[in-house]
């Protein structure tokens, strides 16, 4: 009675809270899945993890659970690794998906992609997904006030304002310095720029040295950004140093697992980084000392036996802000976009 009479006296007194685009970093335990949900419900998912019960019951437990949702709008494979296409086909099981996005079939198959799953990623999407190429934009379609868009930079081993099948090797600038030419599906990894009115949130996949560079030389293609989803685990065949100096993230989040990932060379680039305030991990890194870890407050999961605690992120609904929270450790930091 007393709510209906203060909302008679003031009809704007009582308003539901302006939603936040929400982005879930899942533990797959050194894979790979990234849950965006925008302020109208709208959902896209970044790659399925591992293969088997596992990593697809914990997106799905996200997704139905903590999201609230009922489907998953959008699914895109980064590339055909194991780690990051392998959970697709029984997630799809799980919970409807929509569509399907990727950077194209491979063909002949390299050694590196298995048959199996490329069967089970066409079985799920029923033949029917889209390759995407450097330029592109993925549309959402609802209305989520702040202006929202996804754009890759790269895919399938070409950066922006190249054609197909460019050299992995360009030189560029003083201090250019290539690793041996990556011959894997990582370095066809999509790679996109995410913004939500004046926030952005980077994506990489599993890109490593040569074409991390090329992003960065002789224009930096992205941009500064203020939410870095460190490349490849944050393992050191990736992150080069100019990438992220480039980048000048605010905050990176690795989605690494307890011996995969989060590698010492590259928690000392992200830590050199003047512009890098804090760095969270979904797993602690077994194999390395406290010194190249996050501190506790910042890590998910402490222990390899998990209960594969999630971090999340928000963004405020101008876009002016984002809040990224640790629930399993109870941290909750709020940052204001660049």
């Amino acid at each position: 009675m007393c709510a209906a009479l203060l909302y008679a006296l003031c009809p704007g007194a009582i308003q539901a809270a302006p939603k936040t685009l929400d982005i879930y970093f899942i533990d797959t335990e050194g894979g790979a899945a990234t849950l965006i949900v925008t302020p109208a419900g709208e959902s896209m998912l970044i790659d399925s993890g591992y293969p088997g019960e596992r990593d697809a019951g914990r997106i799905e437990r996200v997704a139905r659970e903590i999201a609230g949702l009922r489907q998953i709008d959008h699914y895109i494979t980064t590339h055909w690794h194991i780690d990051h296409v392998g959970g697709i086909g029984r997630l799809a099981q799980l919970i409807p998906v929509g569509n399907y996005y990727d950077h194209g079939f491979l063909d002949p198959l390299p050694p590196d992609v298995n048959k199996e799953l490329m069967d089970a990623y066409r079985q799920a999407s029923g033949d029917k997904s889209r390759a995407v190429k450097a330029g592109d934009e993925i549309k959402f379609s609802r209305r989520s006030g702040a202006p929202l868009r996804l754009r890759v930079i790269a895919a399938g081993g070409a950066v922006i304002g190249e054609k197909p099948g460019a050299p992995q090797i360009v030189p560029c600038g003083p201090d250019f310095k290539p690793e041996k030419e990556d011959t894997s599906d990582n370095a066809r990894s999509i790679v996109f720029l995410l913004t939500y009115g004046g926030f952005k949130f980077f994506d990489g996949g599993d890109l490593t040295w040569n074409m991390e560079h090329k992003l960065t030389c002789p224009k930096n293609l992205a941009g500064a950004v203020d939410v870095f989803q460190v490349n490849h685990h944050g393992l050191d065949s990736s992150n080069h140093p100019a990438l992220v100096t480039a980048l000048k993230p605010r905050v990176a989040i690795i989605n690494n697992g307890p011996r995969k990932g989060g590698q010492a060379r590259t928690f000392a680039t992200l830590k050199q980084s003047s512009a890098a305030e804090h760095i969270y991990q979904l797993h602690r890194n077994m194999q390395t000392t406290d010194a190249d870890n996050a501190p506790p407050s910042h890590i998910a999961n402490d222990a390899e036996d998990c209960k594969a605690e999630f971090i999340k992120l928000s963004v405020a609904a101008n876009g002016k802000s984002y809040t990224v929270t640790v629930p399993g450790k109870g941290t909750t930091r709020t940052y204001q976009t660049k």
